[in-house]
């Protein structure tokens, strides 16, 4: 099944932030039964087939989300292009994503501001080398984001399935 909208995370490595983003909202998505979505991550610095870090496997694994099967990946232009939703770990990042493909600026977003768009405002921690408990507090702050955005993200896929469902 191709999917109807592709949502890309992106943080630096992409072995903690962004695979538990992408583990979270995905358990989310098959947990109100929403399909027809892609999500994925990639790195602004990752290096290709590292897996997730065992601190972010572990906090991802207390709220039933498996991380385990991850490998990182460089971010790249096509998988920007190819993205209908991108949501940035840090401004650094969103700044990255622009630098490398100017119009995708207006579908790229921090994650803590969206719906508002821009590469101005407050990031989610890097837990990297840090203790378990802070990478819990990382997975908390992501899921938080996560749940308040998902009415408005869903609302968004619905609205750009209409066309396709009317042809």
């Amino acid at each position: 099944m191709i999917a109807d909208f592709h949502i890309l995370f992106v943080c630096t490595g992409n072995t903690c932030r962004s695979p538990m983003a992408e583990g979270a909202l995905r358990k989310l998505l098959e947990n109100k039964e929403i399909g027809g979505i892609t999500v994925s991550s990639a790195g602004t610095s990752a290096v290709s087939g590292y897996s997730a870090t065992d601190y972010a496997i572990e906090a991802s694994r207390i709220w039933e989300v498996d991380i385990t099967g991850h490998n990182s990946r460089q971010l790249t232009e096509e998988l920007i292009e190819e993205a209908d939703l991108i949501l940035a770990m840090s401004p650094m990042h969103c700044h990255k994503i622009v630098e490398m493909v100017p119009d995708a600026a207006g579908k790229t977003f921090l994650l803590r501001n969206y719906p508002e768009t821009g590469c101005i405002g407050e990031g989610i921690d890097d837990p990297i080398g840090a203790s378990l408990d802070f990478y819990n507090r990382t997975f908390l702050d992501i899921g938080e984001e996560l749940g308040r955005i998902l009415p408005d993200i869903t609302n968004t896929i619905g609205k750009k399935r209409i066309p396709k469902q009317e042809l």
